[in-house]
């Protein structure tokens, strides 16, 4: 049984409480013994501390740098996936989620590790504050690809730009789509298969397993 959950500190903002509460909801989820993916952001930030503060045995993936460096140092367990193979359960923020379950991700620039381990995930869980709810998806998409023959690459594309960012944790250079997202799927698969796109923001509904949305009443729970 995990710990009760705790109050969000009072010096934070409303959209901030709500990642502390979405992220506490989504650690309750984690069972002992668990093989866990742990995704990269700002409502992430949040999750860490509260695995870590759960006690439990846990042998966890990290998408990016950052999260692997902050999970070690509260003392979580970080392994390479290949040496997990399947995970139980990975969490893991939006930048926005709209009402049939699509999501764009990648506004830190690690969405295909992200991608990557969601896909190896029995469970996949989204956090979120009510902000990231939106009616329909919007650009930018993010994209990752690679530094050779960028240029043609965004030719390709047409309407999308390089990012100016760090690179992806693999070395490929971050960009952004900009053009319409009226049909996610159509999109995403053409963004798929244009040469020299390593992959995109674009996450299926079919990959998500729950989807917990922090807002002022409470933790909203969609299961998909």
């Amino acid at each position: 049984m995990g710990s009760p959950r705790a109050p969000a500190p009072a010096s934070l903002s409303d959209a901030e409480s709500q990642k502390h509460a979405a992220a506490h909801a989504a650690a309750a989820l984690v069972s002992d013994g668990a093989r866990v993916g742990l995704g990269t952001g700002s409502t992430v930030a949040y999750l860490l501390p509260a695995l870590a503060a759960r006690g439990l045995s846990l042998r966890c993936v990290a998408t990016s740098p950052a999260t692997e460096c902050t999970a070690r140092e509260l003392g979580l367990a970080v392994e390479e996936l290949d040496e997990l193979g399947r995970l139980d359960i990975a969490i893991d923020g939006a930048d926005q989620i709209d009402p049939q379950g699509w999501l764009v991700k990648g506004g830190g620039g690690a969405h295909t590790r992200e991608k990557i381990v969601a896909a190896a995930a029995e469970r996949f869980v989204v956090i979120a504050s009510a902000e990231k709810a939106v009616p329909s998806l919007r650009p930018p998409v993010p994209l990752e690809i690679l530094r050779f023959g960028a240029h043609p690459t965004l030719a390709l594309l047409g309407e999308a730009v390089l990012r100016d960012a760090p690179p992806s944790p693999e070395g490929n250079l971050i960009a952004d789509y900009l053009g319409p997202v009226d049909d996610p799927r159509a999109l995403a698969a053409r963004l798929s298969g244009t040469p020299g796109v390593v992959d995109h923001g674009l996450f299926a509904p079919e990959l998500i397993s729950d989807i917990l949305i922090a807002g002022a009443g409470g933790v909203e729970h969609r299961t998909l």
